[in-house]
């Protein structure tokens, strides 16, 4: 399993982009210290992500419980190809995600991916080898980058949290979209996936209430 980003190299980043960006100074200045959020990757790892998308954690859990009782406990691209459409479907999956579901696990099974050996590539390739999989998107392909695979560089400027907490930083008035958030993260290379990191780890304690933000810091679009 790859190893997450120690805490003394997340500090460390943490201070690179402070002095390369006043934006995340001011956000690192109210951002206590947190861990990286690395899982197991592999196959199961992709397929849980899949499952879980769009729906709320309660019923992700549920769904996902099912598929593991489902697949006799051994979620493996094997026993997913060895189950047709409707037989996942029964256990709790969409119509398009039991597709999904075939998908990843025949590229898994054909040689097109090697999740279990995405070490090999680098962020570029890694991303597009994720988003050749019908199903995989390019967040799903980041976010399982950076989860799995403890990638420091990968940036998934989709996400709305991170686009509206970039928003925040920059005191915009209307939340960037996907393609400014990738725009704007560029400076942060190679500390992106920190970036990332450090502003979800903001939103949430912005959110929570356990950081306090003074209005001036928050964009007009979110101080109303």
């Amino acid at each position: 399993m790859p190893a997450a980003p120690t805490p003394a190299e997340i500090a460390a980043a943490r201070a690179y982009l402070s002095a390369a960006d006043p934006a995340l100074a001011r956000v690192d200045a109210r951002t206590p210290v947190f861990e990286w959020r690395l899982r197991q990757g592999g196959f199961e790892s992709l397929l849980h992500m899949i499952v879980g998308q769009q729906v709320s954690l309660a019923s992700a859990a549920a769904i996902w419980a099912r598929v593991v009782a489902g697949l006799d406990d051994a979620v493996t691209a094997q026993a997913v190809l060895a189950r047709d459409i409707e037989t996942l479907r029964g256990m709790g999956l969409s119509l398009p995600k039991a597709k999904y579901a075939h998908e990843i696990a025949r590229a898994q099974i054909e040689g097109h991916i090697d999740l279990d050996r995405m070490e090999d590539l680098d962020d570029a390739r890694a991303v597009a080898a994720l988003v050749a999989i019908k199903g995989v998107g390019r967040w799903t392909a980041e976010t399982y980058l950076m989860f799995c695979e403890g990638r420091i560089d990968v940036f998934p400027g989709g996400d709305v949290a991170l686009q509206q907490a970039l928003g925040w930083a920059d005191r915009a008035v209307v939340r960037p979209n996907e393609k400014q958030a990738y725009a704007r993260a560029r400076q942060w290379a190679p500390y992106r996936g920190v970036a990332a990191h450090l502003l979800w780890a903001w939103y949430a304690g912005v959110k929570g209430g356990e950081i306090a933000m003074e209005e001036t810091i928050m964009g007009t679009e979110t101080a109303r």
